[in-house]
């Protein structure tokens, strides 16, 4: 059965702005801390090429707004096998980033609650609940989604503006110096715009419902430039904020950095609100990624490269099963890093998430470069997409440069983990 689309532009927006500012606006102050001034200039170039890939995603939704988003558009261009490993490696991105979102907003929550983050194990008992009473609500469809998208969207600016504006409003007498003594360096700027990247990863969210949205060849391209562009602004100015009022080895250590920010500035009652709505944050940033993980496997299930059964979808329109295989995958994970301190399982997750994230901006990239090749209907700015595309790829390059050996090569061997399984989806299929 056909879905319905129900989804409209504001919706989309939501999905978009919420799935971005998410964990990594909230937890990022800590992690860029150590890199000073180079976090600033990281910024500025994470902001240009996100913008840049936005406009390649939005230039793709508009010519093939289907479902699956980046497997969709990888299939187009370059067919079955490579589209299968950019979707696994999607998909991976997405479960693993999940596990990172549900450690932050528990971490964030243990600052007005404590005893859900008294021990690690009480920590990743309490993001395992979340994740599933999440699941739950997604099961009741996408419009259920939506709606706690749009609320939870709404909620978690309120503390990001009054940062942004308390850091705009202490700079001029701070000054630079005020972001730390580390040097500027390409190692260290690369370093923290992989990291920053993780602040923004997201913005592509819109294009994989894309059949659940109404009008989405005008709907997907908008949401998707509009939401990444407010996301970016408030991601960038909130973490300056906090590097520029906090010291930053202080800053470093916390496993709640803005709500440290807000006590500094307002005081205690100040930063359990602050801590609140950024639990807040965290997991409606949760529900909207937890519907795409089960957005991917229903894609790939329905053309034959995964078990049929993950096709299945309720009268809701939710695939069921695909959200609750991979919210099982996401339980094991937790259980996994169940003895590690909240900051560092935040760290090496949204490393491992961010690599697999941008082999999939990289083979959009690339998929927009062929589609305009082969004379694709892209209007009288092909040109400009072209360059867009190339600049887009030259981008995810040097932010994967940027994660590190450990990242790359975990993220290598999980994007090799496809290829026996499409082999045995193939085989099956040829059966």
């Amino acid at each position: 059965m056909r879905p319905s689309r129900t989804l409209g532009f504001w919706m989309a927006v939501a999905l978009v702005v919420g799935n971005v500012v998410g964990s990594g606006v909230y937890m990022l102050p800590a992690a860029l801390a150590p890199y000073g001034r180079n976090s600033l200039l990281a910024w500025s170039l994470v902001t240009a090429g996100v913008l840049l890939l936005a406009i390649v995603f939005a230039a793709l939704g508009r010519a093939l707004p289907r479902e699956g988003g980046p497997y969709a558009y990888t299939r187009e261009a370059f067919g079955d096998l490579a589209a299968f490993v950019v979707a696994w490696g999607y998909w991976v991105s997405v479960w693993v980033g999940n596990a990172a979102l549900a450690t932050a907003g528990v971490s964030y929550a243990g600052a007005v609650l404590p005893g859900v983050s008294a021990s690690p194990g009480a920590s990743a008992t309490a993001a395992i609940a979340v994740v599933w009473a999440l699941t739950l609500v997604n099961g009741f469809g996408i419009r259920a989604a939506g709606w706690v998208q749009a609320v939870t969207t709404v909620l978690k600016l309120l503390p990001l503006v009054a940062i942004a504006a308390a850091g705009a409003l202490a700079l001029p007498r701070a000054g630079l110096g005020a972001l730390g003594d580390a040097p500027l360096s390409l190692d260290g700027t690369t370093a923290a715009a992989t990291l920053a990247l993780w602040a923004l990863v997201g913005f592509e969210s819109a294009t994989v419902p894309a059949e659940k949205v109404r009008d989405p060849a005008r709907t997907v391209p908008r949401a998707t430039l509009a939401g990444t562009a407010a996301a970016a602004a408030f991601c960038t100015l909130a973490c300056t904020a906090a590097l520029v009022l906090v010291p930053g080895a202080r800053l470093a250590a916390s496993n709640a950095p803005l709500a440290d920010v807000a006590r500094i500035l307002w005081g205690d009652a100040a930063a359990s609100a602050v801590a609140v709505l950024a639990a807040v944050s965290a997991f409606g940033a949760l529900n909207g990624w937890i519907l795409l993980q089960g957005e991917l496997p229903f894609a790939l299930a329905r053309d034959g490269l995964l078990p049929a059964a993950l096709a299945r979808s309720s009268r809701r329109g939710a695939p069921v099963l695909a959200l609750a295989g991979t919210s099982g995958l996401v339980t094991l994970l937790l259980l996994a890093q169940a003895h590690r301190r909240a900051a560092a399982v935040f760290t090496s997750m949204i490393l491992l998430s961010t690599t697999a994230n941008l082999v999939a901006y990289l083979a959009c990239s690339l998929a927009l470069l062929v589609l305009v090749r082969r004379g694709r209907h892209f209007g009288r700015a092909r040109l400009w997409l072209a360059v867009a595309a190339a600049l887009g790829a030259a981008f995810s390059l040097w932010a994967v440069a940027g994660a590190g050996p450990e990242a790359v090569g975990w993220g290598a061997v999980l994007l090799g983990a496809a290829l026996p399984v499409y082999a045995l989806a193939r085989r099956r299929g040829g059966e």
